[in-house]
């Protein structure tokens, strides 16, 4: 008899496709597994259809982003222990990656996973169906156990292809307002920044999917759901340019119908080919997403980010040229940054905007993630992280900044991204005066009393990010 294993995915306010569920799901055995997947986000009443699904099965895992989604995933997790106190509840994603140990101790589970959790889930579920405990499996710290060794980052290569007949993958499109699958062709980062906690829970390991294989998938994937575009969810897309290059191939002698968007570097951006950029373009990606961070060569060099601003325009007039679009993030805010390092950031993203109307700038706040060089010297300088797990559900990296940032500071920045959104967003008749007024005060940097912005916020409320 098959042993039913339910997967959730805490609410949240953005409907990307939970790979990390697909993942792990995809690679138990069926014959042995029926594996339910139950998203927080899709459901009316996400605590009752989970109870729902859960009343027979063999474990519950759930994947655990910081910030909003604790809230739920300690709501759900009560709930289940309360209704069922011998259910193995398994914890794993970025939060409990990063802290395994307060996580065990605080959210009431029976285990976490850290780090990559395909074999370690999978070998979790062969020790619960046997009876016995889970001391000593590797990628897994056990409530009432000693730790375990870590589990080297395997190859993504040997994994099978995830399956996306464990989601309502029509209802995602729903969502979206776009048919747009969510795929990851290669997991891990290479790089070293100061403020990323990927190095730490990655140490640097990267492994890309061989691109025949990504073809084909994607190939497959379109015939079942017709899909638009591909958003790719890779940390850094463009590590391999040989990959990149085999890869736009196979989608252009697939003749692949549907466009897609990845990630890139500025170095990478830099060293890239022109003419590989175009064959991409042909292949149909559309738009790429760079990692700026700050517009001061000082700062980027003070993070490790081992990218020029240089490099950053060189990448972003390639892409003007190839009719790319591009997102360009950039963090303002850093603990001691300088006023004329903000200055620099502002200045690249008016620069940016102003190349064209497909290239758009978010930029966000510096916030203290342990688990990096940045952080772990804040903590060494008396810096108070949440300690709480339901401290850690407030952490808001999109909206909030550290508390050495004036109220005045964060004022200006935000007054800032409201402006330069307006002022080179696709020309509108009814927009253009505004336009006009947003171009005139980002020229000038001229940001005190916002009205257009107190009233356009009135007339439309901003959504709050998680």
């Amino acid at each position: 008899m098959r042993r039913k294993v339910v997967l959730y995915n805490p609410e949240a306010v953005f409907y990307t496709m939970p790979l990390s569920l697909l993942a792990v799901g995809s690679c138990l055995d069926r014959r042995r597994y029926e594996v339910c997947v139950v998203d927080g986000r899709l459901e009316r009443d996400p605590l009752a259809a989970l109870l729902a699904a859960a009343g027979d099965a063999l474990c519950v895992g759930v994947t655990v982003l910081t910030g909003a989604p604790i809230r739920d995933a300690l709501r759900v997790t009560r709930a289940l222990k309360a209704r069922r106190r011998d259910l193995p509840v398994i914890w794993g994603g970025w939060h409990p990656s990063l802290f395994p140990r307060e996580t065990l101790e605080q959210a009431g589970i029976d285990g976490v996973v850290v780090g990559q959790g395909e074999e370690t889930f999978t070998e979790i579920l062969e020790r619960l169906s046997a009876g016995a405990g889970l001391e000593g499996v590797a990628g897994c710290l056990a409530a009432g156990s000693t730790p375990a060794p870590p589990r080297p980052l395997q190859d993504i290569n040997r994994f099978p292809p995830h399956d996306y007949t464990l989601i309502p993958v029509e209802r995602y499109f729903q969502l979206k307002g776009q048919r747009q699958l969510d795929y990851i062709s290669s997991q891990g980062c290479r790089f070293r920044c100061t403020f990323c906690a990927d190095p730490f829970v990655y140490k640097r390991g990267w492994f890309g999917l061989e691109p025949e294989r990504v073809a084909g998938e994607l190939d497959a994937l379109w015939r079942r759901y017709r899909v638009e575009d591909v958003g790719f969810q890779d940390e850094t897309f463009f590590t391999s340019p040989r990959r990149v290059a085999t890869l736009a191939e196979a989608f252009r002698l697939r003749q692949a119908r549907f466009t897609w968007t990845a990630t890139m570097r500025a170095d990478q951006g830099h060293r890239l080919d022109e003419a590989l950029l175009a064959d991409c373009r042909r292949a149909g990606l559309r738009r790429v997403m760079i990692g700026v961070e700050s517009g001061s060569q000082e700062m980027l060099d003070w993070m490790k980010k081992d990218i020029t601003v240089a490099q950053v325009l060189e990448s972003a007039e390639k892409c003007l040229r190839q009719g790319i679009g591009a997102i360009f993030n950039i963090i303002v805010g850093f603990p001691g940054e300088p006023p004329e390092s903000v200055q620099a950031s502002l200045d690249m993203a008016k620069r940016l905007r102003a190349m064209s109307p497909a290239f758009e700038v978010a930029i966000f706040y510096y916030k203290p993630y342990p688990g990096n060089p940045i952080a772990d010297k804040l903590l060494a300088d008396g810096h108070a992280f949440p300690r709480m797990l339901e401290e850690w559900a407030e952490f808001d990296y999109v909206g909030s900044s550290g508390p050495w940032v004036s109220r005045e500071k964060q004022a200006r920045i935000e007054r800032f991204k409201f402006y330069q959104r307006v002022a080179w967003s696709r020309p509108q008749l009814a927009r253009l005066p505004l336009q006009a007024v947003a171009r005139w005060r980002c020229k000038r940097d001229a940001y005190a009393f916002p009205v257009e912005k107190l009233v356009v916020e009135w007339l439309r409320p901003p959504v709050r990010l998680s």
